[in-house]
């Protein structure tokens, strides 16, 4: 496949870009290739920084001659192309730098540098890249300036280490990888620790769920109302309740019993006023003086009732909340639901509202006995969730092993453990997941993301970038598995990883079906 491009109404040889990837495909590092850029019109290159990287496709260079570079520029931050800034190309040499810039895109993302070398010789290249970015310098390898007859080129290029396999460079152009979801990184060690598999419920701590009832009969009031999600601190109120009187008792009947229990009550304190007066003159007994009080305390309890009854009957017949009940959060957490609504009626002991702990979670892992018995004795390292859709949640702060159940359950051949993990947003309780316990071995090689695998016909490949539009299918062998990311062989560290974007790659270079295409710049 080749990879053509329109520089001011030329077009790139596809023999020199073919030439330039196979160069790059068999260096491990750099690549040497004076000798063979003899008849070629345009020669490139391909540098990574931190926070760029450069992709000039540049004209022989010829000495007091100009030739132009067509430079890509993408920043690394989120792999889209530099649309303002300043990019400088610097030859080095004997006799001191000299700088060519360019200092706005012709489109985003290319910066045409007009280098106009001033004699013959070899220089090392150098990239310098100012923007909103950040500020950056990017060794590009060493270049030889010629003459009309013997124009020169790159001499040496930094290049990522080859692929194992090899195989034909496929064409990804710049414009295309702008407009997909594409990121590369380099490939390096990396480990995962060894672990154990189970399936997991997600669930608040022990003592960290209530049902919020109502204390009475009575009716709900608005003014205080939660809602699910909604955070509340221990004590604050969460309900208003107003009890409820029975319905055959008017408001008159309930005044005349508070009245007659007030005169009773005035006459029981009297007597037992003058019983004590009697009692200090032994005039009296004691049992007749502690009848009396007993007759007040009765008394006094009735009319309190009584008082309660006529204000709250008089409060649910006016529309006010004079007597409600307060019905306050047990501990501090969020409300998961609510089963009840404003100005309903409600019995004594109705669920009103449900409110769990949110500061710790509990993981309720099933595990195969052999594999719970391991946990007694090994040490936990963190836990990976893995959901059906959705990234994976791992945890490796903060984490404890809460307990391992002493029996296994019959039904499902397995033995509960209890880890307790701190809170992460977007964990709703009650979800469950697949779960892997990590344990405090670990297993070395190359790690990467789960997002670099394709599924190329059943086969496991990842695609490695040779240079800017270059790149090769390189088939892997998936050692193991966590959350987002894998154990892998097949890969060594250098190679340049495409770790978003294989997939647009793939489809890519099945739609070109080995026809050449290129790109106007």
């Amino acid at each position: 496949m080749t990879n053509t491009s329109t520089k001011k109404g030329r077009r790139h040889s596809a023999g020199s870009m073919l030439l330039v990837a196979a160069l790059l495909v068999s260096g491990c590092g750099t690549s040497t290739v004076e000798d063979q850029l003899a008849g070629s019109d345009s020669w490139s290159i391909t540098a990574w920084g931190k926070l760029y990287e450069i992709f000039p496709e540049v004209d022989p260079l010829v000495a007091g001659e100009s030739a132009t570079a067509y430079t890509h520029v993408t920043a690394l931050q989120d792999f889209s192309p530099l649309i303002d800034g300043t990019v400088e190309i610097v030859l080095s040499g004997p006799s001191g730098e000299q700088v060519f810039v360019a200092s706005e895109p012709a489109r985003p993302g290319i910066f045409h540098v007009e280098v106009r070398p001033e004699a013959t010789g070899e220089y090392d290249l150098t990239f310098r890249i100012v923007s909103a970015t950040g500020q950056e310098e990017i060794r590009g390898g060493r270049v030889r300036v010629g003459t009309a007859e013997s124009p020169g080129g790159v001499i040496v290029a930094p290049a990522p280490k080859a692929p194992v396999d090899g195989g034909e460079p496929l064409t990804f152009l710049k414009e295309e990888q702008w407009r997909s979801d594409f990121a590369t990184t380099w490939v390096r060690e990396g480990s995962l620790r060894s672990s154990v598999t189970g399936l997991a419920r997600v669930r608040p701590p022990a003592g960290g769920a209530a049902t919020v009832t109502s204390p009475v009969d009575g009716v709900l009031r608005p003014e205080v109302w939660p809602y699910p999600g909604s955070r509340v601190q221990q004590g604050e109120a969460l309900f208003s309740v107003v009890p409820r009187v029975a319905s055959d008792r008017s408001l008159p009947t309930l005044e005349a019993e508070l009245a007659s229990l007030q005169a009773e009550l005035a006459t029981a304190r009297a007597r037992y006023s003058r019983l004590e007066e009697l009692y200090s003159l032994e005039a009296t007994s004691q049992r007749e003086l502690e009848e009396a009080r007993a007759r007040v305390e009765t008394l006094e309890a009735r009319y309190l009732a009584a008082s309660r009854d006529l204000e709250s009957a008089n409060s649910a017949r006016q529309g006010g909340a004079s007597g409600a009940h307060t019905i306050r959060a047990p501990f501090s957490g969020e409300i998961a639901s609510v089963s009840a609504s404003p100005g309903e009626t409600v019995a004594a002991g109705k669920p009103l509202a449900r409110l769990v702990r949110t500061d710790r979670l509990w993981l309720e892992v099933s595990l195969a006995p052999q594999v719970a018995r391991q946990l007694v004795t090994d040490s936990v390292s963190g836990v990976v969730l893995t959901f059906p859709e959705g990234p994976p949640v791992r945890f490796e702060e903060g984490l404890s092993l809460v307990s391992v159940a002493p029996e296994m359950d019959p039904a499902t051949g397995t033995v509960t453990v209890l880890l307790e993990a701190p809170p992460t947003a977007g964990l709703i309780l009650g979800t469950s997941a697949q779960a892997q316990i990590l344990l405090a071995e670990t297993l070395p090689g190359i790690v990467v993301p789960t997002s670099a695998l394709v599924d190329d016909g059943g086969v496991a490949v990842v695609y490695l970038q040779l240079s800017g539009e270059s790149f090769v299918r390189q088939e892997v062998h998936v050692l193991e598995r966590q959350g987002d990311r894998l154990l892998v062989d097949r890969l060594v560290p250098g190679q340049r990883l495409v770790e978003q974007g294989g997939e647009a790659i793939r489809r890519s270079s099945l739609m070109a079906s080995g026809e050449a295409h290129g790109h106007v710049h």
